[in-house]
């Protein structure tokens, strides 16, 4: 009698080719990551503030949604917002929708100054330019796929 393996089961389960691939996507945010780092560095930026930048550039965040999004408690958000408010990257301003909660929100320089680091990344940069734009968006749609997206 052949037993029957639940289709749950069989999904733990990895085969060679999908280990590799395990393998090579650590290798590639470890390395994404290092060059984040120094990019961040380049422009007297922690990686922390860096992160917090490029996020405030896409809007404007209460602290705790900034700590939740960075895995972080909101007093480490409210220390590195201080940091990058005296550099005149990042500003507090009122809520819109609650005037009681203030928002930290990217300055114009802000937003030049995480420009300019999204542009020094030179990490994959150059891979990527070597795939066809077919393999690009082969690429793209998979890692959205992985993401949910």
């Amino acid at each position: 009698m052949a037993s029957t393996t639940p289709a749950s089961q069989n999904s733990h389960r990895s085969d060679p080719l999908t280990l590799e691939v395990v393998e090579l996507i650590g290798e590639v945010v470890a390395r994404f990551h290092e060059d984040y780092e120094e990019a961040a560095a380049e422009h007297a930026l922690t990686g922390a503030q860096a992160r917090l930048l490029s996020l405030l550039c896409l809007e404007p965040l209460p602290m705790r949604r900034l700590a939740r999004r960075l895995k972080c408690e909101p007093s480490n958000v409210t220390g590195i917002v201080d940091r990058l408010e005296a550099r005149g990257l990042v500003e507090r301003r009122p809520d819109p929708a609650d005037r009681r909660v203030k928002v930290a929100a990217a300055t114009s320089e802000g937003r030049r100054v995480a420009r300019s680091l999204r542009e020094s990344l030179r990490f994959a940069r150059e891979p990527l330019a070597g795939l066809s734009e077919g393999e690009r968006v082969a690429l793209r749609d998979a890692l959205r796929g992985m993401l949910g997206d």
